[in-house]
């Protein structure tokens, strides 16, 4: 079989995401960090997600990586290109939403695509073009305070129209409740109207069920990493996809346990106050880090003292914090300097701890999981079981060893998923 699906990731917890999605529904996926351009494919796969930093880079430098992965993908005869953004549509007023879609599918050859950003399972849907987080639209959900991204427009049709100087239509729910057909010849309507990008309504699962038999034969879909849950049955129904039964075996997780937490979302900060009632924890202060590295010795000391006295219990590091604090600590520093020091400090927390014998290792934040993968040079994870929805462990090669790593979506998991997390990864060992 030859690859089925290539995808290319805005940001690393996001490229997991989708390869969990994937697992889930029966394909082998491998996910690459970053450009793998010269690498073979891994042998035995049907999907592979490469994941890149695009999300708030300038969009020269997302086009220029989004472009090689995707020649890389094509060279591997991917029959279907997936760009997968954040459930939240997160971006700025120019991109790089836009303008990297535009872009792949003009490479493509392309004359429209769909834009799916839903994930009803983590409460994300999309309504008469409007997204909601739960019950509350897109800029009263939290996502106003992001501190790199803030999104203060609920209306992707928008959002989206300010990112690309193509038409932005809407795929309404009214016609997706009509089934498959009705959706494709939507599109096709829309795409006699010069319509290149299809916001698509997305109420629950059956809805990405018909979506993805609507655009199976697209060459580029765009989306969150619900779709990726669905496409897999419109694979096999065309003959694509082999049935396999253990997409997401992986091997007895050993080493000691680490979380480390860059998101300032809401349900980050909660899972970090849930976690710190039960466990050690050592937050870093980026004004601290401003002034030299005596916060990142003091996180390690931290560490390795906890790791003597109970060498089995999980120990949090955390930049995690309120949104007034995270501004205040910008107005003083810069928005891409606060940012830069704390990566960096945790970054370089996850290289040292790795190295001492860290082998479960759960991070928390985009931003801060694409810091962490390349500290630690992986350029290749095999994808596991969820701990929670998007949220799955998957395992490298470090050295020697191997190292079980989950890289978690500021806005995702349940409240306890920091601790339970390393529960998970124990019964998936077993």
């Amino acid at each position: 079989m030859t690859l089925v699906l290539g995808a290319i990731a805005d940001d690393f917890t996001g490229a997991t995401d989708l390869a969990n999605n994937l697992v889930r529904s029966g394909m082998r996926t491998v996910q690459m960090l970053g450009v793998p351009t010269g690498k073979p494919l891994p042998e035995g796969v049907d999907a592979v997600v490469v994941a890149l930093k695009s999300r708030t880079c300038p969009v020269e430098e997302a086009l220029a990586d989004s472009l090689a992965a995707l020649d890389w993908l094509t060279e591997q005869g991917a029959r279907q290109v997936f760009f997968k953004y954040c459930s939240t549509f997160d971006s700025t007023a120019e991109g790089n939403i836009g303008p990297v879609a535009d872009a792949l599918l003009e490479r493509l050859g392309g004359d429209q695509t769909v834009m799916v950003p839903a994930f009803p399972t983590t409460g994300r849907t999309v309504y008469q073009g409007h997204l909601f987080v739960g019950d509350r639209l897109l800029n009263d959900s939290g996502m106003q305070d992001h501190p790199l991204n803030p999104m203060t427009d609920a209306d992707l049709v928008r959002v989206l129209g300010a990112q690309t100087s193509h038409a932005v239509g809407l795929l309404s729910h009214s016609v997706i409740r009509q089934g498959a057909e009705a959706c494709a010849s939507h599109l096709d309507r829309l795409g006699g109207d010069k319509v290149r990008h299809v916001i698509c309504d997305t109420l629950d699962d059956a809805d990405l069920e018909v979506l993805a038999a609507a655009c199976v034969e697209l060459p580029l879909v765009t989306g969150g990493s619900g779709l990726g849950q669905a496409l897999p049955a419109e694979y096999r129904r065309k003959g694509w996809l082999e049935a396999v039964d253990d997409a997401a075996r992986l091997a007895s997780a050993q080493g000691q346990a680490l979380v480390l937490s860059g998101s300032c979302s809401r349900a980050t900060l909660a899972q970090v106050e849930h976690f710190l009632e039960r466990h050690p924890g050592i937050a870093l202060d980026p004004l601290a880090l401003a002034e030299g590295d005596a916060p990142i010795a003091e996180a390690l000391d931290f560490v390795r003292r906890h790791y003597r006295d109970s060498p089995d219990e999980p120990v949090l590091v955390y930049a995690s914090a309120a949104p007034e604090r995270v501004k205040a600590a910008q107005q003083r520093l810069g928005v891409a300097k606060a940012g830069e020091l704390v990566e960096r400090a945790l970054a370089t927390l996850a290289a040292t701890l790795v190295d001492e014998g860290v082998g479960r290792l759960l991070v928390a934040g985009g931003e801060t999981s694409g810091a962490v993968v390349s500290a630690l040079s992986l350029d290749q994870l095999h994808i596991g079981g969820q701990i929670d929805a998007g949220v799955p462990w998957t395992q490298a090669r470090v050295g020697g060893s191997t190292l079980s790593l989950a890289l978690k979506s500021g806005n995702f998991g349940g409240v306890d998923i920091f601790s339970r997390g390393f529960k998970v990864l124990k019964e998936m060992s077993q």
